[in-house]
């Protein structure tokens, strides 16, 4: 009579778990790898110029020259999660510089960024002027102004990381105070993209061979001598401006919002 011997074979669910635990053990190291984020970024810079060659704009959309129609150079300001394409949306030949937060979650985004010329200024924006500053934004706020008094254009996110989604921040106000150069909602979108749901900002990654549709918003200057409350009204005047051509962009794009 022969013996059994039984086999021991490893569960899908004890695979899984193996697999979750050596990617949690190697994602650091890879994450601090200089070339590992040298080739991430060069990747998805070709990806983004993929994106930008098969995405014809739809009739309707906005002309990249009317970003000059309210002087030049200007400040140019989308919603977090739909800044992606941003190098390719500016008229040709302009110079622009780019703020960027301080977290890790951004350092790959001004990686990309900088792989297409974009100079980059670290910093934030704020929820208020005293949170600003202490997050390094006052002295972003300035270089960006010495830059907009260079002739370069400054390109900026409205909304704050993790604050309230689709809410302008007054970081982008009081730079357009502190130059008197005009703030241009631009929103941008493709047919083809995927929406991260889970993500606080719903970032919206345009996918390639689609159209796409773009809106410039209208020029909106903020006066040198605005106090306290006209800097809160222009904070909600940028915020409506962007949140109804967000709806604009959706109708040109999809048919609907």
């Amino acid at each position: 009579m022969s013996e059994h011997i039984p086999v021991v074979t490893k569960s899908p669910r004890r695979k899984s778990g193996m697999l979750k635990r050596f990617w949690r053990r190697v994602r650091g190291p890879l994450a601090n790898s200089p070339m590992v984020r040298s080739m991430i970024a060069f990747l998805i810079t070709q990806f983004f110029r993929l994106v930008n060659a098969t995405n014809p704009r739809l009739p309707g959309s906005s002309d990249l020259e009317e970003m000059k129609r309210g002087g030049e150079p200007f400040i140019a300001v989308a919603w977090h999660g739909q800044h992606l394409m941003a190098p390719f949306l500016m008229p040709r030949g302009v110079r622009f510089v780019a703020m960027f937060s301080k977290s890790k979650d951004a350092e790959l985004n001004a990686r990309v960024a900088e792989r297409f010329g974009v100079e980059i200024v670290r910093g934030s924006g704020g929820r208020d002027r005293a949170r600003g500053t202490v997050k390094g934004g006052a002295r972003a706020l300035l270089a960006l102004k010495k830059a907009l008094k260079e002739g370069k254009t400054a390109a900026m996110i409205a909304d704050i990381p993790h604050g309230t989604p689709r809410e302008s921040g007054i970081g982008v106000i009081l730079l357009a105070k502190l130059s008197g150069r005009p703030i241009l909602p631009i929103c941008y979108l493709t047919s083809k993209r995927k929406v991260l749901e889970k993500s606080w900002d719903k970032t919206t990654i345009p996918l390639p061979f689609g159209r796409s549709g773009l809106i410039i918003g209208d020029p909106i200057f903020v006066p040198e001598d605005a106090d306290d409350a006209m800097l809160e009204a222009k904070r909600v005047e940028l915020t409506n401006s962007l949140n109804a051509n967000t709806v604009r962009v959706h109708e040109l794009v999809d048919g609907r919002v």
